[in-house]
C-alpha cells in the first residue's frame, strides 16, 4: 500500500493505492491543516510502503506534511515529485521542464496511461489549466486562467460595488449582480475550453478534473470525461515506476 499526497493551492488531497487502485480520503482545506489533524488522520491507516508528494502550495505546508509522515513512519521513503523533460511516455513541452507545475505534469502522465489520445486535460481548480497532449504523448503546451472562485474574489476585491457570493445561479443573462457575476465567470471558463478545442485540427478527448469539473462539464456541449482523481492517479503511476 502506498500513500499519495497532492498539496494544491487550496486543498490537500490524499489517497492510498495498491496496484494503481486508488481509494481517496477526505480532502482538507490548506488553511485548516495542522500537525495534530494530520496525525489523527493518518495514524489509523496501514503503514505505507512508499509515499509520493506533489506540492504547488507553500513550502511550510510541504514541510508540515513531510514532518508528520516522518514521525509516523520514520523508515518509509518519501518521493517529492517534480515535472520531467520526458518520462512515462510524456514529453514535456517546456524548455525548462521543471517549470511546468507538477499538478499539470501528473495529469499528463495519468492521461497518457489511462485515456485515448490526443487529449485536452482541464484542471478546474483554484486556477484553470488547460493542457494539450498529442497522440504520441507529446505535450503541446497549455493555458492558465483564474478559477471560478478566484475570478469572483478578484472582482470583489478590485471593485467597490461588486460583491463576492458563493450562490449558484442559472447560466443566462442575469437580473441581479450576483447572478451576473456567476454567469460571467462561468462563461469565461467555458469559453476558454471551447476556444482551445475549436483550434484543434482533429477530434480530441476532453478530460476534466478539479473541484469545479462537474459544474463546468454540465455547461459544455461536447463529450467530456470527469476524473476527479487524475493528479493522484499520476502520482500512483510515477511511484509504481520508480519504486
Amino acid at each position: 500500500m502506498n500513500l499519495l499526497i497532492d498539496i494544491g493551492n487550496t486543498r490537500m488531497k490524499w489517497a492510498v493505492s495498491k496496484n494503481r487502485h486508488i481509494i481517496a480520503g477526505q480532502p482538507l482545506a490548506n488553511h485548516r491543516l495542522d500537525r495534530q489533524q494530520l496525525i489523527t488522520l493518518w495514524k489509523s491507516i496501514i503503514r505505507p510502503q512508499h509515499i509520493a508528494i506533489a506540492c504547488v502550495s507553500a513550502r511550510s505546508l510541504l514541510a508540515l506534511v513531510q514532518s508528520v509522515a516522518n514521525e509516523l513512519w520514520p523508515d518509509v521513503d518519501i518521493l517529492r515529485v517534480q515535472a520531467q523533460a520526458h518520462a512515462f511516455g510524456v514529453t514535456n513541452a517546456y524548455p525548462q521542464p521543471e517549470k511546468l507545475g507538477v499538478d499539470r505534469w501528473l495529469t499528463l502522465v495519468a492521461a497518457r496511461q489511462g485515456y485515448a489520445l490526443p487529449a485536452c486535460i482541464v484542471d478546474c481548480g483554484t486556477a484553470i489549466t488547460v493542457d494539450l497532449l498529442a497522440g504520441q504523448g507529446n505535450h503541446q503546451g497549455g493555458f492558465i486562467s483564474p478559477g471560478l472562485r478566484l475570478m469572483r474574489q478578484t472582482l470583489a476585491e478590485g471593485t467597490n460595488a461588486l460583491p463576492f457570493s458563493e450562490s449558484r445561479h442559472t447560466l443566462q443573462p442575469a437580473t441581479t449582480t450576483e447572478a451576473a457575476i456567476y454567469s460571467g465567470t462561468l462563461s469565461a471558463a467555458i469559453g476558454l475550453i471551447e476556444h482551445v478545442l475549436k483550434k484543434q485540427p482533429e477530434t480530441i478527448q476532453l478530460i476534466l478534473t478539479g473541484g469545479d469539473a462537474e459544474l463546468i462539464a454540465e455547461q459544455l456541449l461536447i463529450p467530456v470525461v470527469i476524473d476527479m482523481d487524475l493528479v493522484l492517479r499520476g502520482l500512483a503511476i510515477i511511484l509504481d515506476g520508480t519504486s
